[in-house]
């Protein structure tokens, strides 16, 4: 999905694609020795993918601050950058953990929606559920203060160009279901809905008490007034 963060949302994000051979693959290439105060490596990587989830889903790439994450987890800044290299390294491990769950996700509610007309509660309902732990890794995906062409750039827009396809053919079929195979009118849709997709999870990050149940319950209750129903 192809789409700005939300104005209301509290996270600083937006659109980015692909990541290169740069930190993803050299944190997947470390090896997965002991980790730090008898935590084993693996467990303490995904503490520390969980922290920077939040640190720079809430304050974008630009302003998060590794020093904050690793207070977070309760390791040295220094240990960040022997797990992961470098603060792209970490933001690209954050991309490679939650990028491929919803695209998973949304492949999976698509697949089994029962009709195109309750394709979007299918879908919001897998984001949310996906989120329901990290709601601000949607943010990380949707970062505006990326540098442009640099690595985390890159591989945000690849996944995010992933699910931007797989939103493009829902619309598609959407409209489709009611006679409309217009590109443009597609293309615009799909832009609305990654649009409206960011604005209700930086909705949901500012009502930190309502669940993923809470928020698939709410918009099946939205969807159904839009779509008129008695």
């Amino acid at each position: 999905m192809t789409t700005a963060r939300a104005s209301a949302s509290p996270n600083p994000v937006g659109p980015a694609a692909p990541a290169g051979s740069g930190g993803t693959q050299g944190a997947q290439g470390r090896s997965r020795g002991a980790g730090t105060k008898g935590v084993p490596r693996a467990r303490r990587e995904e503490q520390i993918v969980a922290a920077a989830l939040e640190e720079f889903g809430r304050h974008g790439h630009a302003a998060a601050s590794m020093a904050a994450i690793a207070r977070r987890v309760g390791v040295t800044k220094p240990m960040l950058y022997t797990y992961f290299g470098s603060k792209d390294g970490l933001y690209e491990a954050c991309l490679e953990h939650i990028g491929p769950r919803l695209l998973a996700a949304i492949n999976a509610a698509m697949a089994s929606s029962p009709s195109d007309d309750r394709l979007p509660h299918a879908v919001l309902t897998a984001v949310f559920e996906t989120l329901e732990e990290q709601r601000h890794a949607w943010f990380v995906l949707y970062d505006r203060t990326l540098p442009p062409d640099s690595e985390p750039w890159r591989a945000a827009h690849r996944h995010r160009e992933a699910i931007d396809e797989v939103a493009a053919s829902g619309t598609a079929a959407l409209l489709h279901g009611q006679g409309n195979d217009d590109a443009l009118d597609a293309d615009a849709l799909k832009h609305v809905w990654t649009g409206t997709v960011s604005a209700l999870v930086g909705w949901w990050v500012s009502h930190p008490d309502l669940s993923a149940q809470d928020m698939s319950a709410r918009c099946a209750r939205l969807l159904a007034a839009i779509r008129g129903d008695g």
